[in-house]
């Protein structure tokens, strides 16, 4: 067995035995929600939180590698106690819409959300817009003398060798490989992560850690999600890193989602829908936008003036409902030898 795959396994039995549902204040009542959610805690509790003092619904969650929970869904079956699932990508929701785990949502929940961030089959949808960007430092970029790439495939050219961080374990990265296999093809993309290793790319555990090594200095840049970098200057405004967006609907500039759906086997759907209901309402979505810097995904949300505006970033045209060959993905990232290093 691949070793990644045993990774994923082992993540997997230690959700098994580490099961702990972590309760939201709520106000008294015998309404309660179980939420899955492959979304960190520190950008998905505070909105939850919002919706049980709103509604008085108790919500109880678990958190985990988006991967990971996508794994225990279809490991519990009809049994899961899930009702809620929320992940970081569009692809494992696209996996779990394929195995049939995702109910049909009604009309007036898919209405909401932009179409293009939502499943066309009604059974996932958007809550949040995530561009994919390359975040480098000014300073160091300008002291190497180097010139942005136009392009995610131009980071295997021998000029980056060494300076160039990605992570290779992070649902994001994975979802954004799917879309280059479905752009590009499975041979160009098998090339383009070979090359990457070969040019000595740096892997970090998570797209925080990435951020932080470029502004240290440790790496002149990095592949990850536009958010990161907003978080890191609202402590900071003077660090040195700014973003590229990769021009010409290049696929390294993938505009994904984090989404959510309501599990087929939970036995209270309609509670299940107020939620989803409510992290589509203007105050969900208005904290997307203030809190995480992500991009609102109906109309009408003033946007974080911080924001490179979705109409100016020239983003591949993918259907995300394509995304949904997650593990084909990390077999691949496994072959190319991404997680040796």
């Amino acid at each position: 067995m691949h070793r990644f795959r045993t990774v994923i396994s082992h993540l997997v039995v230690l959700f098994l035995l580490a099961i702990v549902l972590i309760p939201i204040s709520a106000q008294e009542g015998t309404e309660v929600l179980t939420v899955y959610s492959g979304r960190s805690e520190s950008l998905i509790a505070p909105i939850l939180e919002q919706f049980s003092a709103a509604t008085g619904v108790q919500v109880q969650v678990l958190y985990g590698d988006t991967a990971a929970i996508a794994s225990q869904i279809l490991e519990e079956g009809d049994n899961t106690p899930a009702d809620v699932v929320i992940t970081q990508d569009g692809g494992a929701l696209g996996a779990l819409a394929q195995a049939g785990a995702l109910d049909i949502l009604p009309n007036d929940i898919m209405e909401r959300s932009l179409p293009a961030f939502s499943s066309p089959d009604n059974v996932w949808v958007g809550i949040s817009g995530r561009a994919r960007v390359l975040v480098y430092n000014p300073e160091q970029v300008a002291a190497l003398g180097l010139e942005l790439p136009t392009s995610i495939l131009d980071l295997t050219d021998s000029q980056y060798s060494g300076l160039v961080g990605w992570s290779p374990t992070n649902a994001s990265f994975q979802s954004n490989v799917t879309a280059m296999r479905v752009l590009l093809g499975d041979d160009a993309t098998m090339a383009w992560l070979e090359g990457m290793v070969d040019n000595d790319s740096a892997a970090y555990n998570g797209n925080t850690a990435l951020n932080q090594a470029v502004i240290n200095g440790e790496i002149v840049m990095g592949i990850t999600n536009h958010y990161y970098m907003f978080r890191f200057l609202a402590d900071n405004p003077d660090a040195p890193i700014a973003q590229h967006f990769f021009p010409a609907s290049d696929a390294g500039s993938l505009i994904n989602v984090a989404g959510a759906g309501v599990l087929a086997a939970s036995e209270q759907p309609g509670l299940a829908q107020r939620l989803i209901l409510y992290l589509l309402s203007t105050e969900g979505q208005q904290y997307f936008a203030d809190s995480t810097y992500e991009y609102p995904v109906i109309e009408g949300i003033a946007v974080n003036e911080r924001l490179t505006p979705l109409s100016e970033i020239q983003a591949p045209n993918i259907d995300l409902s394509n995304l949904a060959d997650l593990q084909g993905s990390i077999d691949m990232i496994e072959d190319s030898g991404a997680l040796d290093n």
